[in-house]
């Protein structure tokens, strides 16, 4: 994706949607990607003890169409979020940042030197051309049952903080990893202030059996209204078949909320420009 000139680049957080959980992100000099997952529509993603996924979508960039990354931002270690079309092309030089249980996967299985292992709290800054990013772990469910959470590869959200290198912090992303709500996560807005940006992983995955592994839309709007943060931006659904809960569902209970005028409609492909400040407006492209 070609940098844009047109906006004030220490300000303005530039987004684009790919699909699924994966999002490009540049605050200035820095690019981040999130989730990588570039199988196209009719490729199947592994999840698992022999579960399979077929692809829906197709995402808005190939692989091979990204810009120089400074950092990969992994929420945890399954076939949709990190598939073998990321393995393959990726540049092994980037830093990714995600759970202790994929960072070694990735460093010993995959060839990724550079991975970083995020305990829930604990926070790694990346820096280019005077501006960085705080990115730190937070806590993640991926499922309500013991014995399914032992099944899954373990989650974590994060929070993204953006600012001039050594000064403060102009914009706060939160991602929410591929998380159920739970009590967990309200401690949360008692360690950092409302996000400017949340970016929920929705979809309402089902898993054989009927459990439930990613938030559905009364989930997604339910952790918006805890954490309360300015926008929301719902990603991950209708990618792939594992996916029953629609973006209507997501819609239709924040409108019943009162958090309809919070939501950022960017679609599959879509970009957002996101200015720093409290009343800031997002445009979508």
């Amino acid at each position: 994706m070609p940098r844009t000139t047109d906006h004030p680049a220490d300000d303005t957080l530039d987004l684009r949607f790919i699909g699924n959980a994966t999002v490009l992100l540049s605050y200035g000099p820095l690019t981040l990607l999130t989730d990588p997952n570039f199988l196209h529509r009719g490729q199947y993603a592994y999840l698992g003890y022999g579960l399979l996924s077929r692809r829906l979508t197709e995402p808005a960039l190939d692989v091979h169409e990204l810009p120089r990354l400074d950092g990969i931002v992994l929420s945890h270690l399954h076939g949709d979020h990190w598939d073998r079309r990321a393995r393959r092309h990726l540049d092994r030089a980037v830093p990714v940042l995600t759970t202790p249980h994929a960072a070694r996967r990735l460093r010993v299985l995959h060839g990724f030197p550079r991975t970083v292992g995020l305990r829930t709290w604990q926070g790694f800054t990346l820096r280019r051309g005077g501006a960085q990013v705080r990115v730190t772990a937070l806590p993640g469910r991926h499922a309500g049952q013991a014995l399914l959470r032992g099944l899954l590869p373990p989650v974590m959200g994060s929070m993204l903080e953006f600012g001039p290198a050594g000064g403060p912090v102009r914009l706060r992303l939160y991602i929410s990893g591929d998380t159920l709500v739970y009590d967990g996560l309200d401690e949360i807005t008692r360690r950092f202030p409302a996000a400017d940006l949340a970016v929920l992983h929705l979809g309402g995955t089902t898993l054989p059996g009927g459990f439930l592994a990613t938030m559905d839309g009364a989930q997604g709007a339910e952790l918006a209204r805890r954490l309360d943060p300015r926008r929301v931006l719902p990603v991950h659904y209708g990618d792939y078949t594992v996916m029953r809960s629609p973006l209507t569902d997501f819609l239709a209970e924040a409108d019943r909320l009162g958090l309809g005028d919070r939501v950022v409609h960017c679609p599959h492909g879509g970009r957002a420009l996101l200015p720093a400040g409290p009343g800031a407006v997002p445009v979508v492209h």
